[in-house]
């Protein structure tokens, strides 16, 4: 069961505890990176037949395969699959960003142009669940920003096939090259590519223990996007909602995974106990109601504290990568939520909307993390080049000052460099 707990009179250790794993992989991890470096597609093979029980001719999921996935995916959710996408497409237009130029009167000209990546590879999970979402998430900002090559991995199953929903997303969001490997292994062939997997620039998308840790390790190496940990939802709510509905919304993270975090943090007791009750009737309803029963009992949690103020510095202090405010007027609320990695506005937004259809991106920092970072974004898949240009009069008038700055820092060269050109 849920447990309740009521702010000031617990600890704030066990109001702010976060879950952590358990396992320490590293070393796995790093062995498995060491290996695809050293033997490239061989030891792919290996590892495909080794964790996914699958015997492969080919790492490259070919056209035909793409066009078979695609018949067997209902019309009526590839139509979903198309809506989904073009929410996402509206949303992340607006993130497009234009270099600029300053021209000053004395010839100085500086600018900053914006240049996406050549290569980007998206990490799409396999395991429990597909989640075509994601496909659409990561591909679809990569192409906004212009990224020439998008390179998708996700696991097979044991005969060896990518599901058709996975697939179908990876057509419909314009991505380039897929490829049957997953886990530490699939990062390792981006990060450094092998004969069949191109090395690309950028790697973004969620995955188990070994995928993050392996993202962490090859980060250097290539860019990542975030190392992403076990999902949470936070819900800030007055006694004024339905006790079902946050229920609801409580366990839509909780059945991602036992290390989910489903949060609640509410001015009323009454709700939180209707609350805790709702949980016990949905739980067992539930297709993933094991991983939702332990993901509650281990990890969720209901904060009581004495008015909505309170409650919006407990969520700001545990920075939710989903932050649901559950109030009448959400928006005399927005400005005074620092860190949140996306929030949903209202008695009438649930965080799901999120995941599939409303259109902002739903790849979000977690972990706290939300504090410091970002939604991924068109953002991720672009650089940032500054230049800078002097005539010799411009440079004239500011020589000295460079020479005078550099000598302060002992590094003469850099003063010479600057007033040889007006000594001459």
């Amino acid at each position: 069961m849920i447990k309740i707990l009521k702010y000031g009179e617990v600890k704030n250790e066990e109001i702010f505890a976060r879950v952590e794993p358990k396992t320490d992989v590293s070393g796995i991890v790093a062995d498995i990176i060491y290996d695809v470096r050293k033997n490239g597609d061989s030891a792919l093979y290996k590892y495909c037949e080794k964790f996914d029980g699958a015997k492969l001719s080919s790492l490259l999921v070919s056209k035909e395969e793409i066009e078979e996935a695609i018949s067997l995916v209902e019309p009526k959710f590839l139509e979903i699959l198309k809506k989904a996408e073009a929410n996402i497409r509206k949303f992340h237009e607006k993130q497009k960003r234009d270099g600029f130029i300053i021209k000053e009167e004395n010839g100085v000209i500086m600018g900053q142009k914006i240049t996406p990546v050549d290569r980007a590879g998206l990490y799409v999970p396999g395991g429990t669940a597909a989640y075509p979402s994601t496909v659409l998430m990561d591909s679809v900002p990569a192409k906004i920003a212009g990224v020439e090559e998008l390179v998708m991995v996700t696991p097979p199953n044991k005969d060896g096939k990518i599901n058709p929903v996975i697939l179908a997303a990876a057509y419909i969001g314009g991505v380039d090259k897929i490829f049957k490997v997953g886990g530490a292994q699939a990062v390792a062939a981006l990060a450094y590519g092998t004969e069949s997997i191109p090395k690309v620039d950028k790697i973004v998308g969620p995955g188990n223990a070994f995928v993050a840790e392996a993202k962490k390790q090859v980060f250097g190496t290539v860019s990542i996007d975030m190392i992403a940990g076990p999902s949470e939802i936070l819900i800030v709510s007055d006694g004024k909602s339905n006790p079902a509905h946050i229920a609801a919304d409580l366990l839509s993270q909780a059945e991602h995974d036992k290390l989910a975090s489903a949060v609640l943090v509410t001015d009323s007791m009454d709700l939180a106990k209707a609350v805790s009750e709702e949980i016990e009737k949905q739980i067992p309803l539930l297709k993933r109601a094991e991983i939702a029963r332990e993901s509650i009992d281990e990890n969720g949690k209901i904060i009581v504290a004495d008015d909505i103020m309170t409650v919006i510095d407990i969520s700001n202090e545990i920075a939710p990568e989903h932050l649901e405010l559950c109030l009448d007027n959400p928006f005399d609320y927005l400005d005074k939520i620092r860190h949140a990695g996306s929030i949903f506005m209202g008695r009438n937004c649930p965080e799901a909307l999120g995941d599939y259809m409303a259109g902002p991106n739903h790849t979000l920092p977690t972990s706290g993390t939300a504090k410091f970072s970002s939604p991924l974004s068109v953002d991720d898949f672009v650089k940032k080049t500054q230049y800078t240009y002097y005539t010799k009069e411009a440079l004239s008038d500011i020589a000295r000052d460079v020479e005078f700055f550099a000598n302060k820092e002992g590094l003469t060269a850099h003063a010479k460099s600057a007033v040889i050109r007006i000594e001459e």
